[in-house]
């Protein structure tokens, strides 16, 4: 069994400690939802570290805003949007065959939360599934060559402790059985966030193309609009700059070179867990296993075409 990775980093550290002594000059950055709560301190935090960025984003007039706020408070003008609608193949179809650069770091931040009535994608998929995990897989293997150009790439698959909650159900991926659980429902796919970056790694480290997974944490933002808002005690919650902290760290970190498959806690990596605790602290054993990988994977690219 390999050693846990730890760093010197912790709860309460922020993104930009994280990167206090990291240069990301001449390095490209791509941060799905990056207009607001942890994706804008993330894409702040690697433009302050001198990375170029681009915020991919469903609404570019807020885009636009975030970029302007993040050039303002770093300095770095090479801050773009481009518009992206992960629930939407054709989107990111688009989006795909729009770029044309190396890419040194994807960042799968984007996410929606408990829907409380089941809703579906163009395609038909259940609309959290659709968004957190499908869209993602098709952008990140959409934009491969272009990882693989960049000559050590970096993925990272922001996922939650709600991946505690439930596996990935292939045999029902859609609630097209199962009655709807919004609770659930997120949880499978915060489940496959990580499950995809398991599967990127055991196919592209040839390539230099590793990918991890992280929980960054309590937050209050925008994701809790259909839950009644944030319900952590307060004790437990961080700050936006805080909950971009392990996202940053698995991006842009040197103590991270060469490492990829893993789920992050806390800018550690989490032990494995065969049932959810009380603490919901960990990582299931389900989403880290590489036959889940391996199916999620072949599954995913048959729904994207």
């Amino acid at each position: 069994m390999t050693q846990r990775i730890t760093t010197p980093f912790g709860f309460a550290s922020t993104a930009a400690e994280v990167v206090e002594d990291v240069d990301l000059t001449g390095r490209r950055a791509l941060v799905t939802g990056g207009a607001a709560g942890i994706g804008i301190e993330t894409a702040r935090a690697l433009a302050g570290a001198g990375a170029e960025v681009v915020l991919a984003v469903r609404r570019p007039a807020a885009g636009e805003q975030a970029a302007a706020d993040i050039t303002a408070s770093t300095g770095n003008s090479g801050v773009t949007v481009r518009e992206l609608d992960l629930a939407d193949q054709d989107s990111v179809r688009r989006f795909v065959a729009g770029w044309d650069q190396p890419l040194h770091i994807l960042v799968n931040n984007a996410g929606i939360m408990a829907l409380p009535e089941l809703e579906r994608s163009p395609q038909g998929w259940e609309m959290q599934f659709a968004t957190n995990f499908v869209g993602h897989l098709a952008l990140t293997v959409g934009l491969h060559d272009a990882m693989a150009a960049a000559r050590g790439a970096r993925v990272v698959s922001v996922a939650s402790t709600g991946h505690l909650f439930c596996p990935v159900v292939f045999d029902d991926l859609h609630y097209l059985f199962r009655p709807y659980d919004p609770l659930t429902a997120y949880a499978q796919s915060k489940t496959a966030n990580v499950l995809l970056a398991v599967a990127a790694t055991r196919r592209w480290a040839d390539d230099g193309i590793y990918a991890n997974a992280l929980n960054p944490g309590a937050i209050a933002t925008g994701l809790q609009k259909h839950t009644g808002g944030l319900r952590t005690p307060p004790e437990r919650r961080k700050t936006p700059q805080q909950g971009a902290a392990t996202s940053v760290l698995l991006a842009a970190s040197p103590l991270l070179d060469g490492v990829g498959g893993r789920y992050f806690d806390d800018c550690a990596e989490a032990p494995v867990v065969t049932e959810r605790p009380a603490d919901h602290r960990g990582v299931a054993d389900y989403a880290l296993d590489p036959g889940n990988a391996d199916r999620l994977w072949d599954v995913a690219l048959k729904l994207v075409g």
